[in-house]
């Protein structure tokens, strides 16, 4: 996969609403000065993009507008990563304008940036998966930046720090949860999360050993959405038709990560939303399952029940209660990075999180400079005379 260039401070950095428009609220002022600020702290330069803020009808009526604005994060040479705002539910109307507009998958592929988020991002990620690049499952600006306390969750500052380095080696379980705020307005700025002593840790549900893989998956809701027109009734038309959803042959060999959302849902949907990918027969190819921990711990029990009840592999290691996803605190999974999870120890290793250094990009234009300087001067021996003619060739 093309993999982006970390963020080093100075860098310039995109926000984006391609899902809901909810920062442009008033009600979320005090959240945007959060995460300006914390962003601010990293080092970084906040550029919201000229739709971004414009509002929930207006980012809802106008996913032409949504579209626009990644396309203007990629063209634009000064901005070096790209952040989502919050999910949402209706990602996928931005493909037709993404998705055929040529002169922005040619700046995709050749100018790769980072670009994080998660829940309805799963849409953008896979999009980007399509075209080839790496993106990161990760924190969002809303529910991370901007997070209310004092400072960020140190579990996931730690993790967004990992967008400045080459990724984390490993990614621990966190030894605290945290339970969603159910309060977000400005009268709780500066109070902290009701925090839990973390007991469980990682959890094998089954399988042993090591297993190893890429990643690649997303919101559990997100995908079966893709998949079905549960939620809109041509949002599997849209995706089928611009290929996002990965084919069976793109499964194999994968390591699949899903999380549930924070709709919390019951245990019975869960089972008609993994039968959709079991359909698919994606249980049968991929080498390993890791399952966010769910929101709240909502359905703890019942959905490790689900899980083991819909997948009929019982050899397929399946790895739970990893930080991920909708829950507080939360971790970062690169796409396509190759993972080494250890059943018997409860360890995943992340062997190639793919993030370069610009240093190293120096590196490699130095390198190739001095590889055509020395193709040039074996030229000249050889063929005295001949160079112009055989460069040009």
């Amino acid at each position: 996969m093309n993999k982006p260039v970390a963020l080093k401070k100075g860098d310039k950095v995109a926000l984006v609403s391609l899902s809901s428009g909810i920062l442009g609220e008033d009600f979320c002022k005090h959240q945007v000065k959060l995460g300006i600020q914390r962003l601010q702290e990293f080092g970084l330069e906040p550029i919201f993009m000229p739709n971004a803020l414009k509002g929930m009808s207006y980012i809802k009526e106008n996913p032409k507008a949504r579209a626009e604005d990644l396309k203007q994060a990629f063209y634009d040479d000064h901005i070096k990563g790209i952040i989502c705002v919050i999910g949402g539910d209706d990602t996928y109307t931005l493909l037709p304008f993404l998705m055929e507009d040529y002169q922005f998958i040619e700046k995709v592929k050749t100018c790769p940036k980072l670009f994080t988020g998660f829940s309805d991002t799963t849409i953008n990620h896979l999009m980007f998966y399509k075209l080839g690049i790496q993106t990161f499952y990760g924190p969002n600006f809303l529910c991370d930046l901007a997070e209310l306390g004092k400072e960020m969750i140190p579990y996931t500052k730690n993790a967004f720090e990992s967008y400045f380095t080459a990724g984390q080696k490993e990614m621990l379980s966190s030894p605290i949860w945290y339970e969603e705020r159910t309060d977000f307005s400005a009268h709780s700025v500066g109070i902290e999360r009701t925090a839990h002593e973390e007991t469980r840790g990682y959890e094998v549900l089954q399988g042993e050993g090591i297993f190893r893989g890429r990643l690649l998956g997303g919101c559990l809701e997100s995908l079966y959405d893709m998949l079905t027109t549960n939620r809109y009734e041509d949002q599997k038309e849209v995706c089928e038709k611009y290929g996002i959803f990965p084919s069976l042959e793109k499964w194999k060999g994968k390591v699949l990560f899903l999380e549930t959302c924070e709709e919390k849902p019951a245990p019975e949907k869960v089972e008609m939303e993994l039968n959709a990918l079991k359909e698919r027969g994606i249980f049968e190819v991929v080498n390993g399952i890791l399952v966010g921990k769910p929101q709240d711990e909502a359905y703890y029990e019942e959905y490790k029940a689900v899980y083991k009840k819909v997948i009929s592999n019982k050899k397929l290691p399946i790895l739970y209660n990893v930080n991920f996803g909708h829950s507080t605190p939360r971790g970062v999974l690169p796409y396509g990075s190759l993972v080494e999870v250890d059943l018997t120890n409860k360890k995943l290793f992340l062997k190639k999180t793919g993030l370069r250094q610009s240093n190293t990009i120096i590196l490699e234009k130095i390198v190739y400079h001095i590889f055509i300087s020395l193709i040039e001067v074996a030229i000249k021996v050889s063929f005295p005379g001949k160079v112009e003619l055989l460069i040009i060739k």
